[in-house]
């Protein structure tokens, strides 16, 4: 019976030799492969460790941002409703706006532009 060429036979051609036939050349360029491999395997491992690092900081941060606006909100609106009252209850003892507007030549001579303000907790120190 001929020899039939199977599969295995046909394989056998595209592998490469023993290597104990293999040049001690071809060994060290398979070394050096492998270690310049590692090398670039192990940096790229640290740089995401270090990016994952760097988004984790960045995230705390955002978050201290946000804890500390949403605690500016609160006091703004804090100060909104004090603000609030404060007008509420000047209002009906405010003369000015009881009577009818003066002339605008009148309005700028008899008012001073250093009138006290009314205090807010905020803005003293």
């Amino acid at each position: 019976m001929p020899h039939s060429s199977d599969s295995s036979d046909s394989s056998s051609f595209s592998q490469s030799p023993p290597p104990s036939k293999q040049d001690p050349s071809d060994d060290m360029r398979k070394v050096q492969r492998r270690e310049k491999n590692r090398i670039a395997a192990q940096k790229s491992r640290l740089r995401q460790t270090q990016k994952a690092d760097t988004l984790h900081l960045e995230s705390e941060d955002l978050e201290r941002q946000n804890a500390a606006l949403r605690r500016e909100i609160k006091q703004l609106t804090e100060e909104m409703k004090h603000f609030t009252s404060v007008l509420s209850s000047h209002e009906p003892l405010c003369s000015i706006l009881t009577s009818p507007p003066p002339p605008p030549e009148v309005l700028y001579a008899t008012h001073s532009f250093h009138q006290p303000h009314i205090s807010s907790p905020r803005f003293q120190h």
